[in-house]
């Protein structure tokens, strides 16, 4: 099923250039390859945005600290709230 011989491939290409015209596919092809160059370029940019790399920006560093100070707290009102026996 996902393999194509060289007669599929020759009946695609004959119904592309049927359906666009020869004069379009050079510009069709250019403007999908830059399509292709963006979309590799976004994605990139987006699997490093996911991967810590220890720039955080300001909000995540105070974010990062409001986190911190409530666990401070809670530690400490379970210590103050234990039962001394």
């Amino acid at each position: 099923m996902g393999n194509l011989g060289a007669t599929e491939l020759l009946i695609i290409g004959v119904v592309i250039v049927l359906l666009f015209g020869s004069k379009k596919l050079p510009e069709m092809a250019r403007s999908l390859g830059r399509s292709a160059k963006i979309l590799k370029a976004e994605s990139s940019g987006l699997r490093h945005d996911e991967t810590p790399d220890g720039s955080d920006t300001p909000e995540i560093s105070r974010l990062q600290q409001q986190v911190d100070d409530l666990q401070q707290q809670l530690k400490a009102a379970q210590q103050t709230s234990k039962p001394t026996s």
